[in-house]
Order: structure tokens, then sequence, then C-alpha cells
């Protein structure tokens, strides 16, 4: 009785107190409590007749209007949490992402997410450069005289050669409508648009990295503590037999992957076994790099050879456009095949983990991408930029076309002929090595490869990001799809929460931070083409802003905007100060983090030990309420 009594008293005391508090603040609160979703709706409601009793008080005291007005904030608030579900509910690829990850494990999941995640970035970047850069050209754009043949959709040559896709075909001019009315400065909305998006970038990247670090190394318990998902993360809302099962399915593999890492043997080798694998590794290491060596020297070679058999002999017809597709094509074919190669070296390496296979595929894999890539920048930025071409930007931009399309189209083609025909094979001709499984390191790197190509492509063909944008939707369905029918799940179930925080970090290094110098040399270092582009005949891309500023000094009004530039945007100790802030802040906040983490450690062990008194204190009662019935029992 006492027990009872000393129960019904809390669950009233907890009552008046959630009854004192805000409606948010009640929310979470409520959300909060370890209980059935039936025991919480059992509070919310005597919570709500508590309320409607101390309102019905003071009810008589309270004018009309008040209570008309509560009642409109209510509906609106009812209203508001009704939306924010259907909201949820219509998430991209939400029920999908679902069935992968319970099917699948979150190692495959994590290559969906990360693919959902750049497709964000890609619409956000076509909205921003459609809007402030395309609309206002198609204002002052010129008809187009050239004739359309279908060819064009694979060279990205000839028709769409005068059209808003390439940099060329912008002009120059300050648009007007209407005489002595506003005005819009296409220079300046050129340079300020494509700037604008890589900040905004940069400190996106950042925070989700910071984020998902915190999410995953600093106190990964926080989110996936191994009791809790056994005990305390089903959802009693759940009635759908199909959801059901679906949340079952979700939970089992999520368990099996944290047993798994906390039941991880450690193997012990011999020293003959020892010097076996390490000289094992140094020989697949230097194949990897001879191998990206002799790839880098193969495309440099096409690529100069290109320029002087096409550009040089001024061949501009579309069968010589055609055959500038030879460079794409083969970049493709070692970005395919290579790979590979490193796959098959990576089984023969034999890692105690599957974590550690994926992560030295992915390293050998962005040595090869990123030095590819790096050799074309250097063949775009010092060989094509220094020819006698009248439109350098707009050449630039037809080579990243092409290598996005055809990088696209092998992407397709991987998924059958690497997925289908292994499916095929492994199911008639070599049973023994049955389905396959998903490559989630030569995957990603395609995600990697692909979005850096799209980055460097804003400032030569700004509507680029639009056609990633369409790529990428049709990649995640045909990966899906290829994903379900032709492979199984991994043999060796493992956690990898920290798989979306390494791609997080290899698209910000060196893949964004990459980008970010080729963008600056081109805009500070390399002179326009004098005859096309937004900034012909200057000097340089940002002498745009340089004459803006001078033409600023002119006004009083914008002497502010003058000193903000001469006193901070080309200063360096401000760019100095600026960088040890950034630092000094990212240093506490990792302080507090870990602050936070060591007192919610020794929180939650003081509540264990709580638990254990509690219990402990529970037990001698109950034996000796047996005792009192009992007198004859031991």
């Amino acid at each position: 009785k006492i027990w009872i009594f000393h129960g019904f008293y809390a669950e009233e005391k907890l009552v008046g107190n959630l009854a004192s508090m805000s409606t948010s603040e009640r929310i979470k609160a409520i959300q909060k409590m370890p209980e059935t979703m039936k025991k919480k709706r059992a509070i919310r409601n005597n919570v709500l007749k508590e309320i409607t009793k101390k309102s019905r008080r003071h009810g008589t005291e309270l004018s009309c209007c008040t209570q008309c007005l509560q009642g409109t904030v209510v509906s609106f608030r009812r209203f508001g949490n009704s939306l924010a579900g259907y909201f949820h509910l219509l998430q991209l690829w939400h029920k999908t992402l679902k069935i992968i990850g319970a099917k699948f494990g979150t190692s495959v999941l994590s290559y969906f997410i990360f693919l959902k995640w750049l497709l964000t970035f890609n619409v956000f970047s076509f909205l921003i450069n459609f809007s402030f850069i395309t609309i206002p050209q198609f204002v002052a754009a010129e008809p187009n005289n050239l004739s359309f043949t279908g060819l064009e959709l694979f060279t990205g040559a000839g028709y769409f050669q005068q059209t808003v896709l390439y940099y060329g075909f912008y002009t120059n001019a300050t648009i007007s409508k209407i005489e002595n009315g506003p005005s819009y400065n296409m220079q300046l909305a050129y340079i300020f648009t494509v700037g604008m998006y890589f900040v905004i970038c940069f400190l996106i990247l950042l925070f989700s990295i910071a984020k998902s670090f915190c999410r995953n190394f600093i106190n990964p318990q926080k989110y996936s503590g191994n009791a809790s998902k056994l005990l305390c993360t089903w959802d009693f809302n759940i009635t759908n037999e199909k959801a059901v099962k679906l949340k079952q399915k979700n939970l089992s593999t999520q368990i099996k992957e944290d047993l798994i890492e906390v039941n991880r043997e450690v193997l012990n080798f011999s020293v003959t076994e020892r010097v076996v694998h390490i000289v094992i590794h140094l020989v697949s290491w230097i194949a990897c790099l001879g191998t990206a060596v002799a790839a880098c020297a193969g495309v440099y070679f096409l690529s100069t050879n290109n320029l002087k058999l096409f550009v040089k002999e001024h061949k501009n017809d579309l069968e010589s456009q055609a055959a500038m597709l030879v460079l794409p094509i083969v970049v493709s074919l070692l970005n395919t095949f290579v790979p590979f190669f490193y796959s098959w070296l990576g089984h023969l390496e034999r890692f105690q983990t599957p974590g550690y296979q994926i992560y030295v595929t992915i390293t050998r894999n962005i040595i090869l991408k990123i030095s590819i890539v790096g050799i074309l920048c250097y063949y775009w930025l010092n060989i094509v930029a220094a020819s006698e071409l009248q439109c350098w930007e707009t050449l630039v931009g037809q080579d990243i076309y092409r290598l996005v399309l055809v990088d696209f189209i092998f992407c397709l083609l991987g998924s059958f002929f690497g997925e289908f025909l292994r499916r095929i094979i492994g199911t008639t001709v070599c049973v023994s090595q049955g389905l396959p499984e998903f490559d989630i390191g030569r995957n990603v790197l395609d995600l990697i490869y692909a979005q850096t190509l799209t980055w460097i492509g804003i400032l030569f063909s700004p509507l680029l990001p639009g056609i990633q944008m369409i790529s990428f939707s049709i990649v995640f369905y045909v990966k899906k799809i290829s994903l379900m029918m032709n492979c199984q799940p991994p043999r060796k179930v493992w956690r990898t929460a920290q798989m979306t925080t390494s791609f997080m970090f290899l698209l910000f290094f060196p893949s964004f931070l990459g980008v970010l110098s080729v963008i600056g040399v081109t805009v500070w270092r390399l002179k326009p083409s004098e005859e096309c582009g937004p900034f012909r005949g200057l000097s340089s891309m940002y002498a745009a802003v340089s004459e803006w500023v001078e033409i600023l000094e002119n006004y009083t009004a914008s002497k502010w905007v003058v000193w903000i530039y001469d006193n901070l945007i080309t200063s360096e100790l401000f760019f100095f100060i600026l960088s040890i802030l950034v630092l000094s802040i990212t240093y506490l906040y990792w302080q507090i983090v870990e602050g936070r983490t060591t007192v919610t450690k020794l929180l939650h062990k003081q509540i264990i030990n709580e638990g254990r008194d509690k219990k402990f204190l529970l037990e001698k009662l109950w034996a000796l309420q047996r005792a009192k019935q009992n007198p004859s029992a031991p």
C-alpha cells in the first residue's frame, strides 16, 4: 500500500509539474519519458484534464476575446503539428532508405544517404544559378541561328554553344529593360553568385562534418546505445503490419552490427605471417600508385593531342566535336576498370574487417580520381587558357559536360555489367561465388568524382548542376533496383556509423578545397577571352569587382562598402585574425562537447548505480514480505 500510494503521489506531482509548463516544454518532456506510447498518452490526457480544471476556475475572469484568441492559437498549433507530420511523410526516398537499411545494413545505407545529400547540393546550386544568372540572361539573349541535330546531347557543342549552358553566351552589358530604370550588372551577378554559392557550400560542409563527427566519434553511445536499441527504441505507435516487420528487421540488423563490433576478435599472427602481410601490402600499394601515375600520363598525352588535332586546325564541325568524346571515354574507362583492379588487390590482402578494406580501397581510388582531375585542371588552366582560342572558357565547359555525361553513362553500364552479369554468373556458371556484394568504396568515389567535376564546371557552365541533379536522381533509382535484384547483404555484418563522416570529409578534402584552388586561380590569375563571356576585355575576372569598388568611391552613401573592401576583403591581417577566431571557436566547441560527454557518462554511471541500489532494496522488501506470509520458508 505504501508503494502504491507513493506511485500515485509521484504521478500526481508529475502531472502538476507538466501542467505548469509551456506547451512546447510539456511536449518535449513527455516525448523524453522512458515510457510506452500508451503510458505517454495517459499522462498527456491527465495533464490536459488538469489544465482544463484550472482554466474553468479562471474562466470567469477571462473575456470572450481572450478565449477566442486561445482557441485560435490551439487550432493553429494543431494544424502546424499535423502539417509537420505530413512533411515528414513526404521526405524524399524516406521509405526506400528504411527498406535498404533493414535489408542491407547501415554500410550500404550510408551510400544512398550520401547520394541524397549530394542531390540537395545540386538542387540548391541550380536554383541559385538559374535565378541570378540564367533568368537575367534570357532578357538580353539573342536568337540562336544554329540548327539542332541531336548529336549535341552527347558532345555539348553545336547548338548548345550558343545557349545559356555555357559561359561564352552570357553578356558583359548591364541589362535594363526600361530607360532610366533599374539595371542588372551581369559581371557582378556572375562572380558574386558563384562566390556566395561556394561560401555557403563551405559553411554547410564544415557544419555537416562537425555534426557528424560529434555524433559518430565523440559521443556515439548517445545515438546508438546497445541496450537502448533492444529495450527502449520500439515505437508503439506503429500498427501497420508491413511497417512492424520492417522496423523489426531494421532493429535486428542494427543489433547484429553492434554485437559484431563488441565481439570482434583480434587475430594474432606469427612473425612470418606478419612479414608476408607487410610485403603483400607494399606490393599492392606500389601497383596502385604505378597504375595511377600511368593513367595520369595517358590522360595528359591524350588531352594535349586532342587540342592540337581538333582545335589548332579550327575544325568546328560536329564530326570533329564527336571525336572529342575520346578523352572522356578514356577517362571513364580508367575510372571504371582500375577500381576493379584495386578491389581485387584488396581481396588478396585479406584485411581483418570489411571496414579496413573499404577505407583502403577508398584511399586508393581517391588518389587515382583526384590525380586525373588534377591533370585535367592543369591542362585546362595552363594549356587551353593559353591557346589561341576565341572562347577557351566555353571549350572547358564542353569538356566538363562531356566528362559528366560519359561518367553517368558508364555508371549505368557498371550497374548492368558489374552487378547484373555477376549475378547471372554467380547463380548459373559459378554457383560457389553466389550473389555479388554492393561495392561501397567504388560507388562512393564515383559520386565524389562526379560532384568534383560539377563544382569545377559551375564557373564555365552555370547550368551543369541541373544536369547533375537529373543524373543523380536516375542513379539513385538504378542503384536501388540493381541492389535489390542483383546484390546480397554483406556476408560480414559490421557497423559503419563513422562511414558517412568519412565520405563528407573526403568530399571536403581534397575535393572541395581543390576546387576552390582551381576557381581561385581562374578568377584571380587567368585572363578571360576577348570575344565572349561576361568578363571579356578585362585583365581578370576579379577586375570586375575592383572596377565596381572604384565607381562606388564617387558615392558618399557607399563609402562603407569601399571601407569593407579596402580594410577587410583585401587585408591579409583580417583573414589571419579570422582564421585564429575560427580555430579558437572550434577548439572551445570540442572542449564543451567533450565536457558534456564526460558529464553524460558520469550521470549514466550514477543512474546505473542508483538503479542497482533500488533493485537491491526492492529485493530485500520482497523477501521480507514473503517471510511475513510464510515464516517457515527458508
